[in-house]
């Protein structure tokens, strides 16, 4: 087999792969339920196909089926490895949309931050691509803290690891899991101040922002939100924060977006304003409504992202003046594009048109200023749309007219994503919303419908006029918003250098303090350990010592019982002779015998202790 063949033969088998994962998850949608693993004391790896998932599941599995059919068509996204990591970022997307549990939530969030950070640094060789993947890593990572303060939140708080458990935490361990699963989402779905990642994100290959921006990663953000949002609402703040920050990120980044020169840098920022409906969803609890826009959004994006990738393996470029015309060189790419567009700018009849008027809808249920923000950032939305519209449609010049062949599957493989993008929005309808799993407070009103649409005809006509005479906004308004508002050079001069700072501080008092005085100490153990080692050498010999001196004079004191004994014998036999004697001398009445008896036992008295003294102390 040529390797050709094996790159070939790797990419069908991964889409097959994720086909047949497809049909699967329709199925367990259909009659699953849910189940666990034991994992550990209190927090078991529990799965459901219930509430959103139901929804997402077949959404993310599907889209990334799409996903691989097109990579197929180049030879750098048909290699092996980039197809399994692909594999893998998708079963981690796929377990945190049926993460039931903490731990099972943190385990799919945690994969599929590492297998991004691989698939955007794919290209190991370029060290700033490399760099992006880790700025986009250390982002969400440093977002996905919160995630673990909730854990931590949720064990303090007594409560079991279900997310369904969450809402029942009281005090400061439920305040604690609302802030800290509100700065993960934020931090994934790429809302503010968390936005400027997905602009690095851009340097890997198409398909993996396709996969990244529509299903997968970004979109899961949203979609934890949506999915705690009874969380968000029982805190008294969050909700109202969650609502708060998508519509600024809409109309924030829906303003970086419309002055974009690079296309995949356009449909970045829009992704990041699309998202913020999500999130603003989740905040007035119009779950229904979020989970809708999350899907529609995934087939208008998916679809922009490849038909972005193909133009750029066409032409060389994703620069939208390298771009002019595009539509019209490859129709049939162009067509497919034209309606996702379409959709994006908010349109009607097309998807996100119906899903983003019952977003609207519910905040203005909550709050009239928030309403209003939220028509201004669809309003962008159409402003950035028509703004990519306008390039690819233009008539394009004989001389610019050239551009290598778009592979048949890729329109094929896109098909269904553009069927996505235009009936779609059937799923905000009140018929079909109110079927869906989650909360509809409030349906749209035929005036704000009215009010919301014509508002987006209007921009949209305005851009496309101006967009089509070549005007261009001062550059004074649109540097700052080209560079994504300095977000990333903020980031790095609020928590990079002083982190960076604090760590070379720290490492300078371990240094020069800390080390140092360890090294003493190790120092001075050792002299101490030595002297009492030393000591107990000396103890030892001593005792060995006393030992033997003991020894030796038990056999002295042993040997002077002996002699002691035998003296006493011969004492008593003495004494018995000298009784004999005496009572013979007594008899006879000679004066010397009494002498020589008195003298005997003088001798007796005085020279057995002296004896008995020597021999006992024989120094």
């Amino acid at each position: 087999m040529t390797r050709t063949d094996a790159r070939r033969l790797a990419g069908w088998s991964g889409a097959g792969v994720l086909a047949v994962a497809t049909a699967l998850s329709v199925l367990a949608v259909r009659w699953g339920g849910g189940g666990s693993i034991p994992f550990a004391a209190g927090g078991d790896l529990g799965l459901t196909t219930r509430g959103p998932a139901a929804v997402l599941l077949p959404v993310v599995l599907g889209v990334a089926t799409l996903v691989l059919v097109v990579a197929t068509a180049t030879r750098e996204t048909s290699e092996p490895r980039f197809v399994l990591l692909m594999l893998g970022f998708t079963a981690a997307a796929v377990l945190t949309v049926l993460a039931s549990t903490l731990p099972a939530l943190l385990l799919g969030w945690e994969l599929m931050g590492a297998a991004s950070y691989a698939l955007i640094g794919y290209r190991w060789t370029d060290p700033h691509r490399v760099a992006s993947g880790l700025t986009a890593f250390l982002t969400t990572r440093f977002a996905d803290l919160g995630l673990y303060a909730a854990t931590a939140a949720a064990l303090a708080g007594g409560t079991d690891l279900s997310l369904d458990a969450l809402t029942t935490l009281d005090g400061v361990p439920g305040q604690v899991a609302a802030a800290g699963a509100l700065v993960a989402a934020l931090g994934k779905a790429a809302q503010l101040p968390f936005s400027f990642w997905l602009a690095r994100a851009m340097d890997g290959p198409a398909p993996v922002s396709a996969l990244l921006h529509s299903a997968a990663m970004v979109a899961l953000g949203g979609y934890l939100l949506v999915r705690l949002s009874p969380l968000l609402a029982a805190s008294g703040w969050a909700d109202d924060a969650a609502a708060w920050i998508g519509a600024t990120t809409a109309v924030v980044l829906g303003a970086v977006a419309v002055v974009q020169t690079d296309l995949k840098l356009l449909l970045a920022a829009s992704t990041s304003a699309q998202l913020g409906f999500v999130v603003m969803a989740a905040g007035v609890g119009a779950t229904a409504a979020g989970t809708a826009h999350l899907v529609a959004h995934a087939s208008v994006k998916a679809l922009l992202f490849l038909a972005a990738g193909a133009w750029l393996q066409a032409t060389g470029s994703k620069q939208l003046g390298d771009l002019v015309g595009a539509a019209r060189r490859w129709p049939a790419l162009g067509a497919l594009s034209v309606a996702a567009l379409l959709a994006l700018a908010g349109v009607p009849p097309l998807s996100l048109w119906a899903t983003k008027d019952a977003v609207l809808a519910a905040a203005g249920h909550r709050s009239l200023a928030l309403e209003t923000v939220g028509l201004v950032g669809a309003a962008l939305a159409a402003a950035y749309a028509i703004t990519a519209l306008v390039v690819l449609l233009r008539p394009v010049q004989d001389d610019a007219a050239s551009g290598d062949r778009v592979p048949a599957r890729v329109p094929l493989a896109l098909a269904p994503l553009a069927v996505g993008a235009i009936v779609l929005g059937a799923l905000a309808l009140p018929a079909v919303s109110s079927r869906l799993p989650g909360e509809v407070p409030a349906e749209p009103s035929p005036a704000g419908v009215a009010l919301s649409t014509a508002l987006v005809m209007a921009v949209g006509a305005v851009t496309a006029v101006l967009r089509w005479r070549g005007d261009v906004l001062p550059v004074r308004w649109t540097d700052p918003l080209r560079g994504w508002l300095g977000l990333e050079r903020a980031a790095h001069a609020l928590v990079v250098r002083p982190t960076l700072r604090l760590a070379d501080g720290v490492a300078a008092v371990d240094d020069r303090l800390l080390a140092p005085a360890v090294a003493m100490l190790g120092r001075g153990t050792l002299r101490l350990a030595g002297a009492v080692g030393e000591g107990e050498r000396r103890q030892s010999a001593a005792v060995h010592a006393l030992g033997g001196a003991g020894l030796r004079g038990g056999g002295l004191v042993a040997r002077a019982e002996r002699l002691l004994a035998a003296l006493v014998d011969g004492v008593a036999r003495g004494a018995g002779t000298g009784s004999a004697t005496v009572r013979r001398s007594s008899g006879t009445g000679q004066l010397h015998h009494y002498y020589l008896q008195v003298t005997g036992a003088l001798l007796l008295v005085v020279c057995v202790p002296l004896l008995v003294l020597l021999l006992t102390n024989p120094r």
